[in-house]
């Protein structure tokens, strides 16, 4: 049953807050144990960043699952994972009507649209009755002995247990907008801190606005107060504002603690990813002997790089592009090659959270027991998704944790709330 305010205040086994795509798999998962569910969603429909994920696509698992590609609190992580990993996620919505499809280790559904799996998660809603109201404006959940009281604008329900699912700050256009953390905060619990995750960096040590736009392999290296903390490597995108790309938002959980906590942090990009720095000297080196005279900057590098990065690089040296090297010039050679290989810029912020996918930090195991996602502090409070201190990286990881998550506080959450 959907439906906005009006609907008759009731009495509920398990309420989720929070429809999103752990909300939503914890509703469904208590529904199947048999427990009466309503699910809450403040936006005017249901998992709005589903539809986002994946370009429209849904990468919605990876068959390597190792936990290596989580961040944030262990215990949570190794504790929830193998309760519904990625096998029973495939056979979940293959039995559901998604026809998985795998490229490169990435399972997506066989339509490529990711409406296709909100389509039938909404469906499998219906089909075990539970009910979904959409605009809600939470006002305050009170703890009593054996219930929980849920006011809402217009009505009020009520609850044996309830499922926090409501995300953090991450895209907030999509739902994920803090508006809930206060009234957690009365509950009693507390936050690790939250920082922007999957995002790009405003950045600083060059001439961004005339390398926007290019895309180019490199390495990437994080370095935190003279320390490597963090790599990867992939297309990085260069912005008129700084660096984005897959590499970028593997590493961003690191560089945006080491912003918040106000420390240096520096990015060193090495636009040949595929030589080591001998190699690269040999393939300048033979560049020059082959344009003998002709051998300048930009000729040399020409087909190595798109050429607003020739103009970038060639400044980081100090060198016109115009300048001819030539077979003996060793330390302008040098200085090209190490300009190549360990281009450093300094980043300075993280893009807002309206461009971060996801967010890092939350409520940590500290305060959530990792079995089954129950509060430490209020009984049958349980917690889901985003809002706890577990983030992946790029590749399914997040959604395959929403669904983990999801399950696993919904199992629990209708077993202890009939």
């Amino acid at each position: 049953m959907y439906g906005k305010y009006g609907t008759t205040a009731m009495n509920y086994d398990v309420i989720v807050i929070g429809a999103g795509a752990s909300g939503i798999m914890a509703a469904i998962t208590a529904a199947k144990e048999g427990a009466s569910v309503l699910l809450l969603e403040h936006k005017d429909s249901i998992g709005k960043k589903i539809l986002a994920t994946g370009n429209g696509r849904c990468n919605f698992t990876n068959e390597d699952m190792s936990l290596v590609h989580f961040r944030g609190d262990k215990h949570l992580i190794e504790s929830v994972l193998p309760q519904f990993d990625e096998r029973r996620t495939l056979a979940f919505f293959h039995e559901i009507g998604i026809l998985p499809r795998c490229k490169n280790g990435y399972y997506y559904p066989n339509s490529e649209q990711a409406a296709s799996v909100l389509s039938a998660l909404t469906r499998e809603l219906q089909r075990l009755s539970v009910t979904v109201i959409t605009s809600v404006e939470l006002l305050g959940v009170q703890k009593q002995k054996k219930s929980f009281i849920v006011r809402m604008s217009g009505q009020t329900h009520q609850a044996k247990s309830i499922i926090w699912a409501t995300g953090l700050l991450a895209s907030p256009k999509l739902g994920s907008d803090g508006s809930s953390i206060p009234i957690l905060k009365q509950l009693g619990h507390r936050f690790r801190p939250i920082v922007p995750a999957l995002c790009a960096f405003y950045a600083q040590g060059t001439d961004f606005r005339r390398i926007s736009g290019v895309r180019v392999q490199a390495a990437l290296q994080l370095e935190i107060d003279q320390k490597i903390v963090a790599s990867d490597t992939g297309e990085l995108q260069l912005t008129d504002y700084g660096v984005s790309g897959i590499p970028v938002f593997q590493i961003s959980r690191y560089a945006s603690y080491g912003l918040y906590n106000r420390q240096s942090v520096t990015l060193h990009i090495n636009f040949m990813p595929d030589f080591d720095r001998q190699q690269l000297v040999e393939e300048l080196n033979a560049r020059i002997a082959h344009f003998a005279k002709n051998a300048t900057v930009a000729g040399v590098c020409n087909g190595l790089f798109p050429q607003k990065l020739v103009s970038a690089i060639s400044s980081r040296c100090a060198l016109v592009e115009d300048f001819v090297l030539e077979a003996d010039d060793s330390a302008n050679i040098l200085k090209l090659t190490d300009t190549i290989t360990d281009f450093t810029v300094t980043l300075t912020r993280p893009r807002d959270y309206d461009f971060a996918q996801v967010c890092a930090g939350g409520i940590t195991s500290e305060e959530v027991e990792p079995d089954t996602l129950q509060s430490k502090i209020v009984d049958h409070l349980f917690f889901a998704g985003e809002i706890l201190d577990v983030d992946g990286i790029c590749g399914g990881y997040n959604l395959q944790w929403a669904w983990s998550s999801g399950y696993t506080a919904g199992i629990h959450a209708a077993r202890r709330g009939q």
